[in-house]
Order: structure tokens, then sequence, then C-alpha cells
């Protein structure tokens, strides 16, 4: 496929509904993306700076002693070498996909720009698998990077590119740029919902909790609008009642997810959806920059309940893991995996496979207000 034809391609998918993603097989859509060169000077942002967890780390965790790492076969058997990259799935993430979409090249791990030589101009990765919102979420689990950890991980990286432009270049830039933040699964998963290794369920109930989660992520967030970020996407915690770790711990029915879980990622994507509003409608804050809360929880929700319009079979256990569901322990170094990875939604215990997070890419770049609210990232790209 040439230049001129991928790039053809690519403004045909992004044109693309949702509904008609569905008509158009997902492994054509990575081809499409995949095939060819970006440059700064067509991409819709200059850069993109992404603070998350093990859903969009793309080799953090390689550098920390951790047991969240993923540097191993059989993960990274779909991405580009079939070889492990450190990210959670057995392709891309969702990042990787909305960096290709938005024009950008691949970003590099902060982890693998501290020693220099790495370009770190058209934006970073700080994500952190089994990091979250608060400090001890994931302790468990070893060494992990914290939402605070990982925006003092970025002023590393503004005193590098302070270093390479003037001071009102830099304002600019950091103006432009787009801001990825998706934290908050690891607060339950690795934190509220393990009663036997953390204090917080016996603590707050899960209002009181969402609204320390909410306080905690208000703080850090405000903190890189103060460093001069003014486009952000806030992603919601997602289904976390559905993902095969806890229809294994929980012995869900059949075709069930645990609601009580899920319902309590819904209080914190409320109040994610109050926090869009109430910056946007501040009057000094909305006057020079904008926050955008991407619905991953709804249209989760709407791949898991039709799962046959976007191509899956199976919804309710990983790809690759051991137990029930596929779930009960997540995939170990060398395991096999399914065959038919694009048919599933899931990768492993915890994560999505790149099928999956393609879908979600899309929603968020050129999705209706009910994916990508007030405004998708196409439409974001052009304030």
């Amino acid at each position: 496929m040439h230049d001129s034809e991928i790039f053809k391609f690519k403004d045909m998918m992004m044109s693309c509904t949702v509904q008609s993603l569905v008509l158009v097989p997902w492994f054509l859509v990575v081809v499409g993306l995949a095939g060819g060169e970006v440059s700064s000077e067509t991409a819709m942002f200059p850069a993109m700076f992404v603070f998350g967890d093990s859903l969009v780390d793309n080799g953090n965790n390689n550098h920390l002693n951790s047991l969240a790492r993923s540097n191993y076969l059989p993960y990274g058997i779909d991405f580009a070498g079939n070889q492990p990259t450190g990210r959670f799935s057995n392709g891309k993430t969702i990042v990787d996909f909305i960096g290709e979409l938005l024009g950008l090249p691949e970003i590099p791990a902060f982890m693998d720009t501290v020693d220099g030589g790495v370009d770190i101009l058209q934006g970073v990765n700080y994500a952190s698998a089994a990091g979250g919102i608060l400090e001890e979420t994931g302790r468990h689990l070893g060494e992990r990077f914290s939402m605070g950890r990982q925006v003092e991980n970025f002023e590393k990286t503004l005193m590098e590119i302070s270093r390479s432009m003037r001071r009102e270049s830099v304002k600019e830039y950091m103006a432009k740029s787009l801001v990825v933040v998706s934290l908050g699964n690891n607060d339950y998963i690795n934190n509220y919902l393990k009663p036997t290794l953390f204090l917080t369920s016996s603590i707050y109930d899960p209002t009181s909790f969402a609204d320390l989660l909410l306080s905690n992520f208000t703080t850090h967030l405000l903190e890189l609008y103060g460093k001069g970020f003014r486009k952000f996407v806030i992603a919601g915690v997602g289904p976390l009642g559905c993902i095969p770790d806890q229809l294994a711990a929980r012995a869900a029915p059949p075709g069930e997810c645990v609601e009580a879980v899920n319902e309590m990622a819904e209080l914190f994507n409320n109040r994610l959806v109050s926090l869009v509003d109430r910056l946007n409608s501040d009057s000094k804050i909305a006057s020079e920059a904008i926050f955008v809360y991407g619905n991953t929880y709804g249209a989760a929700v709407d791949i898991l309940t039709n799962p046959f319009n976007y191509g899956f079979e199976v919804t309710d256990r990983g790809c690759c893991g051991v137990g029930r569901n596929r779930g009960e322990i997540t995939c170990l170094p060398l395991a096999v995996p399914c065959t038919f990875r694009d048919r599933h939604v899931f990768w492993d215990a915890f994560h999505p496979t790149q099928a999956f997070n393609l879908i979600i890419a899309l929603r968020a770049f050129n999705g209706s207000k009910s994916d990508c609210y007030p405004i998708n990232l196409s439409q974001l790209s052009r304030l």
C-alpha cells in the first residue's frame, strides 16, 4: 500500500461512524493505521502526553522492581516484530491507536527517556502498571508510579523540553499538546476490592471512596493544568465487574457481570463527568482550556452487550490465562494463548485485546457525545 493510499484509507476510517465500523474487519483498519510514516507536519496535535495504568503502559514497568510486568511472550505476540514491549495486550494499546489516528509517531515510555538520546518533543508516556490515583494503590505488586509520581516524572521531561525551546514556544507547545489521563481502575481492583490487603473498604463506603478518588485526581489534574497543559482527555474507569479476574473471583453466573463492582465504577465515572462540567464552566479555566470525558465504560458495555456487531465471539474469559474464565491467574510467560485473538474482548485476566482497543480509540477519535463528552478528539484538535 503506497503512502497516498494509506492516508486516503485513514481519512476514510476517520470519517466513519462507529456503526459503519462494524462492517469493516478491524484488522484491515490496523493495516491502514500501521502502514504509513507520520510526521509532526501532519499531526493533529504537536505532542501527546499519557498518564495512566497498565491499560496504556508502554514499557515503564519494564524498568521497575514490580510483579506487574509484561515484558515476556505471549504479550506482544501481535505487536510489530511479534515481541513483548511491556504493553499489557497481545498488540497495541488504546493510546497507540489514538496516536496513529492523530498522525503522531509512537511515543516513548518515560523510563526510556531518562538517559537521554530519545525524542521527547512529540510526547512521552508516563503510565505505570499497578499505579493508581492513591499512592498506596498496587503496593503489594512492588514498584509502580502513582498519579502523583507520574506528574513528578513529567516535570523532568518539561525541564528537558524547556532547554530546547524558547519560553514562549514552550507555552504554545504545551497549550496545543494533548494530555490523556487513564487512571482509577487499580484503585478498585488493586486496592478497594482487596480487603485482605487494604483497609480502604473498611474505612469508606463506595460513595465516599469515589469522593476520595476524585479529590486526589482533581489535585493532580490541576497540577498538570498549572504546568501549562490546556487540552485534556480523561478516560473513565471501565466495567470492572465484567473483567475475567472479577468474574472468576466472585463466581459470576455465566453471561453476567458483577453488578456491585460495576456500580462502584459508575460512582467514580459520574463524578468525573461532573468534574469535566465544572472545569469547563469555570470562568478562568474554561477561557483557556478544555476537558473531555472519554466514556470507556459505556463503549465497553456496548461491545460486551453486542459483541457480534463488532466481530467478537468471546466476552467472558481471557485469551491467555489460567482457571475459571481464564482469569484466576493472568497470562504467564510462554503460555499458549487462544488462536483467534481478534474474536476475544479480553486478552488476559484484566486487559483487553488490541481488537477491542482499536474500537475504543476510534470512538474516542470520531464518536458521538455518548463516547466523548462534550467533544471528540478530532473536534478537540481543531480548537
